[in-house]
């Protein structure tokens, strides 16, 4: 349905549909939290990379009409989803299990983790696209808190950083709402409404950590022959930010991977005990 809808709505293209129906089959036949989760972040990114779309082309060097994915941006967004469901199902078999670290220590691991993968990548997508072109104010370099053409890599501005939080929040409110619907023995289980904060969490974290990688290992510079900010150095290229050593789909991969393996952790120490 996803990798359906996404090619005829030009979201994907042929490589990316196929890429999309694998990464969604495996999530969907191992919890349906998944799926849902995963399914929140396709829809709201697939809507906010196309909207304003006639303000985005005029500021981006390497627009695409309806931000169509290709395959390779699919196992960026959802690799490290699709290997952790292969996990999930391997240690536990395919459906919903309540996150309860007394009870289903491995298990709760492994869904917060490819939560946390989701939310960072609805976050940092949630960020660029509507803090590129509704913030009033320019943004500013992370690593050194200059003011930064719109589309420097590693810029950010407040609205951007809200906006992460939100979509990484939305990610974590469809999982908890399947877990609601799906979830039998949830009266016995540790609340899940923490479910919520930890994807808003690792939504605005791993839009930071992007924009950390950007600032630093992405080459960013301002063409002056065409008047936009480019990600590779030409002869009217002025040098902004960063060296030329990952391309944007690496940096949503290391970043996804970061937020994966940190999150657990941080929910394990903070979760509700039943």
């Amino acid at each position: 349905m996803i990798a359906s809808r996404g090619f005829k709505k030009k979201s994907l293209d042929h490589s990316g549909a196929l890429g999309g129906l694998v990464v969604g089959f495996i999530l969907t036949i191992a919890n349906y939290s998944f799926f849902t989760a995963l399914l929140m972040f396709f829809v709201t990114s697939s809507k906010l990379t196309k909207w304003k779309e006639d303000v985005k082309k005029h500021i981006d060097s390497e627009f695409k009409q309806g931000g169509q994915r290709n395959w390779v941006q699919v196992f960026c967004n959802g690799g490290v989803p699709t290997e952790l469901a292969l996990l999930y199902m391997i240690e536990n078999g395919p459906g919903e299990i309540p996150i309860d670290f007394s009870k289903q220590y491995t298990a709760s691991w492994m869904c917060l983790s490819l939560l946390g993968a989701l939310a960072c990548s609805a976050g940092d997508t949630w960020a660029s696209e509507i803090g590129s072109v509704w913030s009033k104010s320019e943004p500013r370099l992370i690593t050194t808190w200059e003011k930064v053409p719109v589309g420097t890599n590693g810029g950010v501005t407040l609205v951007g950083l809200i906006s992460s939080l939100i979509g990484g929040m939305l990610v974590g409110v469809a999982y908890f709402i399947t877990q609601l619907v799906f979830v039998s023995d949830l009266d016995i289980s540790a609340p899940q409404w923490p479910l919520v904060v930890f994807g808003a969490m690792a939504g605005l974290l791993g839009s930071i950590i992007d924009s950390y990688l950007g600032a630093t290992m992405q080459y960013t510079g301002f063409d002056k022959r065409i008047g936009m900010v480019v990600n590779y150095e030409t002869k009217d290229s002025k040098h902004i930010s960063g060296k030329p050593i990952l391309d944007n789909n690496a940096v949503n991969l290391f970043s996804s991977v970061v937020i994966a393996l940190l999150l657990p952790g941080v929910a394990w120490g903070f979760w509700p005990r039943g």
